[in-house]
């Protein structure tokens, strides 16, 4: 008959995000482009670190990139928030804490 291809998934030893913190990060990400702030993502997973980035225009840098390094676990915090310029603005366990500066941008005052 013919050849069954098994569906790719995640390498064994890549990372990746899970379902309730990749739905977290694109519903911040929703709200952005809302708002008009991003208008472009990309999604880098590797051995070591699974990569959110979003962008304000498709060719420029990106503005923001959402880090996952589980080998930072027990140091630093798994996740970290890179600014554009390449410096981490926020480190931590929880990924709620590292969103918290990006959703500020949303509040506006009345």
């Amino acid at each position: 008959m013919g050849i069954v291809t098994p569906f790719p998934t995640l390498a064994p030893h890549q990372v990746g995000f899970d379902r309730e913190e990749l739905s977290a990060i694109l519903g911040l990400y929703g709200r952005m482009v809302a708002a008009g702030h991003w208008r472009d993502y990309a999604m880098d997973f590797t051995r070591d670190a699974a990569i959110f980035s979003a962008f304000r225009r498709t060719a420029e840098r990106p503005e923001i990139r959402i880090m996952k390094c589980p080998d930072l676990r027990q140091r630093q915090g798994m996740w970290a928030l890179v600014g554009e310029g390449g410096q981490t603005l926020k480190r931590g366990q929880l990924l709620a804490n590292i969103l918290a500066p990006v959703e500020r941008r949303l509040i506006k005052p009345v």
